[in-house]
């Protein structure tokens, strides 16, 4: 019988690339991976892993060995649902992931609801990049998190990860001053870019690719209250989207792009039926319908 903790282990090298980032993930060292791996290939009876360089990579068997745990895993993750179900009443860590402008405006309604109603569940709040959810999820840091992506970059699939819809909001092209607020006019303008690395930065980098010509960055910031003010110091033009704009400082004018984000709620597969999932699904779902966005 193949060790499920083992599979968990190979589930994650495969998404995450190398033995040192699954030790990381884990809190284990990379012996002690590379043993459980070692152990898992004399379980399965055929090789799993091949040396490449100075890494590893799944054999075809691994591959395929991978598929199967990411169908076991859910049914675990399903498994814990339904007791967690049976046994009555929510309490116990709830881990919520978000983006900041998310935080600010989505989830401060939902949190409020879910103390009230399950005052004895423990919320615990992580404020992460929609990029880091899925390895988030996997390890167990989060239960429950607000990822975004956008039209123009869509999310790839995880299958580790299930989706549901939430909200659908514009995106704008802020300026100040005399600019005219057209993507052609700003790519002789200064760009304000999240991180690199960010879903926004890939974004800004893929609407000037497309437009024909690469952004001049001159500032990178995350949080869009703070790109607003750049923008307003006229020190440069940004993408912003609308949950993104809790105040307009008055020299800054928004010009609606063709793109739209949607923003959406992640579990782990298998956890929607959690009562405590399914709580904070309801939570936000609330809190997206009392705002000034439409439902996804």
């Amino acid at each position: 019988m193949l060790d499920v903790r083992r599979l968990r282990l190979l589930r994650d090298l495969a998404h995450l690339g190398t033995i040192s980032a699954v030790a990381e993930a884990h809190s284990y060292t990379a012996s002690a991976v590379s043993q459980q791996l070692a152990a898992l290939q004399r379980e399965a009876g055929v090789p799993l892993l091949e040396r490449y360089g100075r890494r590893v990579r799944l054999t075809s068997a691994g591959d395929a060995l991978v598929e199967h745990a990411e169908v076991l895993l859910g049914a675990l993750e399903a498994a814990d649902a339904t007791l967690a179900a049976a046994r009555g009443g929510l309490t116990g860590p709830l881990r919520i992931g978000a983006f900041p402008s998310a935080v600010r405006t989505l989830l401060p309604g939902a949190l409020t609801t879910l103390g009230r109603d399950h005052p004895h569940v423990e919320l615990h709040v992580s404020e992460l990049d929609p990029v880091d959810v899925p390895a988030a999820l996997r390890d167990r840091r989060l239960d429950v998190a607000l990822v975004h992506d956008y039209d123009l970059v869509p999310a790839s699939p995880d299958p580790t990860v299930e989706w549901l819809p939430l909200v659908d909001e514009a995106v704008f092209l802020a300026v100040s001053g005399d600019h005219p607020g057209t993507l052609a006019a700003a790519a002789d303008a200064q760009w304000i870019v999240g991180s690199p690395g960010t879903l926004c930065h890939t974004l800004a980098l893929r609407l000037c690719h497309d437009a024909g010509f690469p952004p001049r960055v001159r500032h990178h910031a995350d949080d869009f209250t703070a790109v607003l003010a750049l923008v307003a110091a006229g020190q440069g033009v940004a993408v912003v989207p609308q949950l993104g704009v809790e105040h307009l400082p008055p020299p800054v004018r928004l010009h609606t792009l063709p793109i739209r984000r949607r923003t959406r709620i992640a579990f782990r597969r298998g956890s929607a039926a959690h009562p405590a999932v399914a709580a904070c699904v309801a939570a936000l779902s609330s809190a997206a319908s009392g705002s000034e966005l439409p439902a996804g």
